[in-house]
């Protein structure tokens, strides 16, 4: 026993000291970013290193169900950008529909200078690419520049702690979802196979059934998941890319709670003294069925006090930055690295396209069009922030890694050769973006800090 009323397990007090400090760890913004990195320095060791030819093995291994007759089967690398990256589309989708309705993108004011970041952040990049490959097979990759990787921004951000004012951060995650938006849009118009009418009729007759559920009330996951199911098999076979099927899912979720806070705290007092009163008919929890149900109706309430959309990005958000995102990292960014002839990867133009894509095109990007914005009254910076904030943030915003690498999958999936160029310029682009936009900001927001100290 440990003091009245309450029971600790022989070694539960050992445990909490050690889970503590972990849960605090996988809780923090920059450690999803760097497990990402972690990753995919081990697929690029991998990569070049005599295991190379069974990690291309083990990615093409086919794995499926057979039902009557028919069989449905894909490579392990299928099944992560396909079907684990649906679950990455789904937080997505819910994030960008809570700042949608309730967060930074909900008013046009406050939307507007993000939204225009985001979108000099992706146009101009495409056209520095472009530049490089106007013709030709590389022009079919003239989307990979446009993208940003979130955890890894904000987490290059995060590593700079109370030195960036807060405003930087929320700026950046909604340019991001923005940015991501775009991507989704991108990869649904332009990065599609021929489209299948049929399946896409099922698609939208899976739509429709999701739309009916949220207008029905329905709050529980698991009919959403049923049909979202079938959505992404529709998706699959349509032509569209089947992670678009986690989007749409995610936008069917509730955003709204059934009980505003006032009724439910008022429902927490009437139950409190419902069990209070059932404790003293019956001391032993274990006998005492009505404090049981009790304590029942209390757990419900706690459910349908938060939005659905709200919960489920809760309880994903872990999984999705600590295991489908590094899986990804490890499927996609093992990349065979021709040490000895680098410097000719230079020569090819779709490695400078990226290159210029992303370490130019982004940050000219969303600076450039903040500054327009802001100079042509259209929106004001917050009181916090200058454009060196900004620019740093537009260096940051060419750490394209995980939908960048998406994107060059599905634009050179017939091109191993231009796929590969394709990867070591996001690699090496992100990883130069990265140190360079900590470093800017270091620098400035060190000399921010001092000036008002």
């Amino acid at each position: 026993m440990a003091g009245k009323g309450i029971y600790n397990a022989p070694w539960e007090k050992s445990f909490e000291r050690l889970l503590t400090p972990l849960e605090e760890f996988i809780h923090r913004q920059t450690t999803s970013g760097v497990l990402l990195m972690i990753c995919a320095v081990i697929a690029l060791v991998i990569a070049n290193s005599p295991l190379h030819d069974q990690y291309a093995h083990l990615l093409h291994i086919e794995i499926g169900i057979t039902l009557g007759g028919k069989v449905f089967a894909m490579s392990i690398h299928h099944w992560i950008n396909e079907a684990l990256m649906a679950m990455f589309f789904f937080i997505m989708g819910l994030e960008l529909k809570r700042e949608l309705m309730v967060g930074e993108l909900s008013t046009p004011k406050q939307a507007l200078l993000p939204i225009m970041a985001a979108i000099g952040g992706m146009l101009v990049p495409a056209l520095f690419y472009l530049a490089f490959n106007l013709t030709g097979q590389g022009a079919t990759g003239w989307g990979i520049p446009m993208a940003t990787d979130i955890a890894f921004a904000i987490g290059a951000l995060s590593l700079l702690g109370s030195r960036v004012p807060k405003s930087l951060v929320t700026f950046l995650i909604a340019l991001a979802i923005v940015d991501d938006l775009g991507a989704v849009a991108v990869i649904a118009l332009f990065y599609t196979d021929d489209l299948n009418l049929m399946a896409l009729a099922y698609a939208g007759a899976c739509t429709l059934l999701l739309m009916a559920l949220n207008l029905g009330g329905i709050r529980r996951p698991l009919p959403y998941a049923a049909i979202g199911a079938l959505l992404w098999i529709a998706m699959l076979t349509s032509g569209i890319h089947a992670t678009i099927a986690g989007i749409v899912v995610a936008f069917m979720i509730p955003i709204r709670p059934k009980f505003e806070p006032e009724v439910f705290v008022q429902r927490v007092k009437d139950t409190s003294h419902k069990m209070l009163k059932s404790i003293t008919d019956q001391a032993d929890i274990i006998k005492n069925n009505r404090f049981r149900s009790l304590v029942t109706s209390l757990g419900d309430g706690v459910r349908l006090v938060q939005a659905p959309a709200q919960r489920l990005e809760h309880t994903l958000h872990l999984p999705v930055a600590y295991l489908v995102i590094p899986i990804f990292a490890l499927a996609n960014a093992g990349i065979p690295v021709d040490f000895a002839g680098f410097t000719q990867y230079f020569q090819d133009p779709i490695m400078l396209g990226v290159l210029a894509g992303l370490l130019l095109g982004k940050p000219v990007g969303i600076a450039g069009l903040t500054w327009i914005t802001v100079k042509l009254g259209w929106a004001k910076l917050p009181p916090d922030l200058n454009m060196n904030h900004i620019l740093g943030v537009g260096l940051l915003g060419g750490i394209g890694f995980t939908m960048s690498i998406f994107i060059a999958d599905l634009g050179f999936a017939n091109s191993i050769e231009d796929l590969l160029m394709a990867k070591t310029g996001i690699l090496l682009a992100s990883a130069i973006a990265g140190f360079s936009g900590f470093f800017w900001l270091m620098l400035h927001t060190s000399k921010d800090t001092q000036e008002k100290k």
